[in-house]
């Protein structure tokens, strides 16, 4: 690994150079006509200077059309004018003259002053209709964005505006809009008082669904994807969530969600949704590559429509240097919500890392349910048949383990998140007098965070934490049950699962606890990059009184795409005698 650290550097310095210098610019030839402007400064000077722009025609092949130009410059003076009111500033002086320069070129000056800014000096906000007393409106005009005292900003006077009229919106007056809207302007003493009246209308609700373009999908299975109830109030963000869950179900090719508002009857909107199903039968191959896993290759068989109710069907084949198997899985769906349902599974597979030798047989039912957006329940019963060998010791171990998930989360985006959170709790247990071949209670609880900082920086958090109860030795632990540190997505600078209690051989032998921590700050690049700092600490261990948690830091480039992130970082150990670098490739990210 000596020559690791010059590779990457060899591999990322271009990148750098590449993302810290692009963007100069060469040397462009003087304009034609060049525009000055005096006085202004900011958002009103960038307006003006918007306002002045040349005309399309005025200068052809670098020839100054000379009457058009004198034209342009009569006008020049109401452009700016205009230019200036959105500001507040009616009553400028403003001055335009042309004069020409060498080489034929003209210099178009405007000198301005832009006087005292007109005040708002009154602000009357009526609503009318059936929405008129609703609390939520009246809250959003009593936090109407300008307030008596304040420049007139004509931006700040529409932002106000449409704040109010999407709260109507989103309460379901669909027909709200302001029968009177005027800003009444006195260039005498600088003042203005606006004048604003809300016509709320009816307020609408949702109709009946009817589904179209995907016959062989039961409708009671389709409902399951709607975010609204027939009878509540209409709300175009849960329409487009209803549009969203239906697009991301993998069935769908097309979704197109449309409220027939011309045909409510009592306010009552009826919905259309144009479904496009996608093959219900899939083959995926798939290959990739993660330091952890070596080079790994899939077939994936899918059937999304079973029996024509929705169920689903998949069937894997995992190929990888360390792993191989075979699952199966059928989920029936729940009436419930999308995200609720109930599943089997069946696991074979068999595990070769540098640390251990695992064989596994499992079956696995399930019931998940989800309550509140981003809560989700598991409950689940599995039984397994694993022998394995951990260091010099070879064993077997049947285990039938109940237990419980609950995992809560929220981010803003699911490709490239700038805000959000992950926090789960995994709690399984088994006992002799279940017929299993060793007594535990496991805990495992995970959280992941990211914040973002200003100068398009984000600061990205994780730690997790697992404690075992057993009332057996040890060696009674089945490997997939014990707890190993290091690699890619745990402590990074050391080889996967190579950390954690060693036998008197000196091999790594897995722990009953875990503790980890990462820390990560990430600064945005063009539109898919990112650059990355990050420290890493955690161990596997048996007691709290034998815990040392090995550490490490390094750099990293990110490249987001529509599948997940791909990572590649640079980490070396720290706080050992022989420091190492290790270099760390994953694709993905954990949400």
């Amino acid at each position: 690994m000596k020559n690791t650290p010059a590779i990457f550097l060899a591999l990322i310095l271009p990148l750098l150079a590449a993302m810290l210098f692009t963007g100069g610019a060469p040397a462009c030839a003087a304009e034609p006509v060049e525009l000055v402007v005096n006085g202004l400064e900011d958002e009103a000077l960038e307006n003006v200077q918007a306002a002045l722009t040349l005309p399309p025609g005025l200068v052809r092949d670098g020839e100054v059309n000379r009457p058009w130009l004198d034209l342009f410059v009569d006008d020049a003076e109401k452009k700016v004018r205009e230019a200036l009111e959105p500001f507040g500033y009616y009553d400028p002086n403003i001055v335009v003259s042309l004069s020409t320069r060498s080489g034929g070129e003209y210099r178009l000056t405007v000198n301005v002053k832009p006087g005292i800014p007109v005040r708002i000096t009154s602000i009357t906000i009526d609503a009318r209709g059936p929405g008129a007393a609703n609390d939520a409106i009246q809250e959003e005009i009593s936090y109407f964005t300008l307030g008596e005292g304040d420049v007139l900003l004509h931006r700040d006077y529409e932002e106000g505006k449409g704040l109010i009229l999407a709260k109507a919106f989103e309460l379901g007056y669909l027909d709200a809009d302001f029968s009177v809207h005027e800003i009444r302007v006195s260039k005498a003493d600088h003042s203005a008082a606006i004048v604003l009246e809300l016509d709320t209308g009816p307020r609408y609700r949702f109709g009946e669904t009817t589904f179209t373009g995907a016959p062989h999908y039961p409708v009671p299975f389709l409902n399951r994807y709607l975010d609204y109830e027939q009878g509540k109030v209409f709300s175009q963000e849960k329409l487009a969530q209803t549009q969203a869950n239906l697009a991301v179900s993998d069935r769908f090719a097309g979704v197109i969600a449309v409220p027939e508002k011309e045909a409510a009857v009592n306010s009552s909107i009826p919905i259309r949704i144009q479904l496009t199903p996608l093959p219900r039968r899939r083959v995926r191959p798939g290959i990739g590559y993660g330091t952890d896993t070596g080079f790994r290759g899939s077939v994936r068989y899918k059937d999304v429509n079973m029996f024509l109710r929705g169920h689903e069907l998949n069937s894997e084949i995992n190929l990888s240097q360390r792993l191989q198997g075979v699952a199966f899985s059928y989920t029936v769906p729940s009436s419930h919500n999308i995200y609720s349902a109930t599943a089997f599974q069946a696991n074979f597979q068999r595990e070769d890392t540098d640390t251990y030798i695992n064989r596994l047989i499992s079956l696995e039912g399930s019931w998940s349910r989800s309550f509140l957006r981003g809560q989700r329940l598991r409950l689940y019963l599995k039984t397994q048949q694993e022998d394995y060998t951990i260091g010099e010791q070879h064993s077997s171990a049947f285990l039938l383990l109940p237990g419980l998930n609950f995992s809560l989360r929220h981010f803003d985006n699911t490709i490239r998140p700038t805000l959000g959170y992950r926090l789960a709790l995994d709690l399984r247990g088994t006992h002799q007098y279940l017929g299993s071949s060793t007594g535990l209670l496991q805990c495992i609880v995970e959280g992941h965070g990211i914040v973002p900082l200003p100068w398009r920086f984000s600061l990205k958090g994780s730690a997790k934490a697992g404690f075992t109860l057993q009332n057996e030795p040890l060696k009674e632990l089945p490997a997939s049950l014990r707890f190993f540190a290091g690699g890619d997505r745990s402590v990074r600078g050391y080889g996967y699962q190579e950390l954690g209690p060693r036998d008197a051989s000196g091999d790594v032998v897995g722990g009953k606890n875990l503790l980890t921590m990462s820390i990560e700050l990430e600064k945005a690049l063009f539109t898919n990059w990112g650059l990355a700092v990050f420290y890493d600490a955690g161990n596997a261990f048996d007691s709290l009184s034998d815990i040392r948690l090995y550490e490490g830091a390094g750099v990293g480039v990110r490249y987001y795409t529509p599948i997940g992130a791909l990572q590649l970082d640079l980490a070396r150990q720290i706080g050992v005698d022989d420091p190492s670098y290790r270099v760390h490739f994953t694709v993905g990210f954990e949400l």
